[in-house]
């Protein structure tokens, strides 16, 4: 009797990784640029990260978040004081959309209201709540209905939230920006305007930076690079460098009466000690400088090599090393070749668009090695 599969296999085993790449059982040697989903922040089997983890995993691997443990409240601190302006409460789970989950419920029960407005093209998560917040049908249609009370607006528009955002809506979600919807970057000033609309409303200003914080844009959250403060921002994918670890971060004021919630393996010794170090490694080694300066290079060669080679490619955009390359034929048939031709793995963003999210440890050679494949696949 053979298991089953929810999820759709790749036809490429992995079986270990260093750094940047991954490696087959036969020693086939795979360019990572897409770090599942930007949860290899530090890149495999970060020395710093798998220490943490081994002498952890010694000593106790898991008590429940009721009782104090030396790693976790270390935890708790560290991601206070690395928190945008004055948020310092902190609240982990298990994942990105865990994560999101709960600043919906904080949000709806700091306010007393039940409207949450979300953005086109935006993505939080597979669970229900986090679900009905996320725009495309193919990720909902199948298990509707869902939460209820959510209105959406177009990404980018500020009149649309200025219209949508009232004295009903609880908070309002962004992401600062958009992964799954292409790899499209908010304006400051729509940003700006956002967390003016949320002031004058009495709604939590939210931002989903599941995919883009803990350096990934080029700061340690991309709010700060704009210079807006959320009410409530949500991490998870690098946070932990591939242990699952989500975190929801929160002002005074929803932490006054963020209602009845829990979970069973919050803050889990061992992710705990997983994230400090690659928080830690992070900040020391400034990590986010790193991976703005290697972006903007990537970025920079990608855009010259399309021009050089006159590739299909439509627009080369993004913040950091988080990357967009929107082709004009089809993404994954781009990808699949990249895979098997090139041994470069990356990501879509829907039809059209490549989506690159590497360790933000990669350097301008390795980037250089991306474009190189991304020239004879595209060429």
């Amino acid at each position: 009797m053979t298991g089953g599969f929810v999820f759709s296999e790749k036809p490429i085993q992995i079986e270990s990784g260093e750094g940047a790449y991954l490696y087959s059982p036969d020693g086939t040697e795979y360019l990572d640029f897409g770090a599942s989903y930007a949860v290899a922040a530090l890149g495999h089997s970060h020395p710093a990260v798998t220490e943490a983890v081994q002498e952890q995993a010694a000593r106790l691997t898991y008590v429940q978040a009721s009782y104090p443990v030396e790693v976790r409240t270390e935890l708790y601190q560290k991601l206070a004081t690395l928190a945008p302006g004055d948020i310092d409460n902190v609240w982990l789970c298990n994942s990105g959309t865990e994560a999101n989950e709960a600043a919906m419920k904080f949000a709806r029960s700091a306010t007393g209201r039940s409207k949450i407005v979300a953005t086109k093209r935006g993505f939080h998560g597979r669970t229900m709540g986090a679900l009905a917040m996320t725009w495309k049908d193919k990720y909902k249609k199948p298990f509707e209905p869902l939460a209820g009370d959510v209105e959406f607006v177009p990404y980018g528009d500020a009149d649309a939230l200025a219209e949508a955002v009232d004295e009903e809506t609880a908070a309002l979600f962004l992401e600062p920006v958009q992964g799954e919807g292409g790899i499209h970057p908010a304006a400051t000033e729509y940003l700006e305007r956002a967390r003016e609309v949320t002031d004058e409303a009495g709604a939590a200003l939210v931002f989903d930076e599941i995919q883009t914080g803990v350096g990934r844009t080029g700061d340690l959250w991309a709010c700060e690079g704009v210079g807006v403060e959320p009410d409530i921002l949500t991490s998870a994918k690098g946070i932990a460098n591939g242990l699952p670890l989500g975190a929801t971060l929160v002002k005074d004021w929803i932490a006054e009466d963020p209602g009845n919630h829990g979970s069973t393996f919050s803050g889990g010794p061992v992710v705990c000690a997983a994230a400090n170090a690659t928080l830690d490694t992070i900040v020391e080694e400034d990590v986010p400088g790193h991976a703005a300066q290697v972006g903007e290079y990537l970025q920079s060669e990608l855009r010259a090599a399309t021009e050089e080679h006159d590739l299909p490619v439509r627009e080369v955009r993004g913040l950091g090393l988080m990357i967009g390359v929107q082709v004009k034929r089809g993404a994954n048939r781009v990808l699949k070749n990249l895979a098997i031709q090139e041994q470069v793995l990356a990501l879509p963003a829907g039809r059209t668009v490549v989506r690159l999210l590497p360790p933000l440890v990669v350097d301008e050679s390795h980037a250089d090695q991306f474009v190189d494949s991304f020239v004879e696949v595209l060429g």
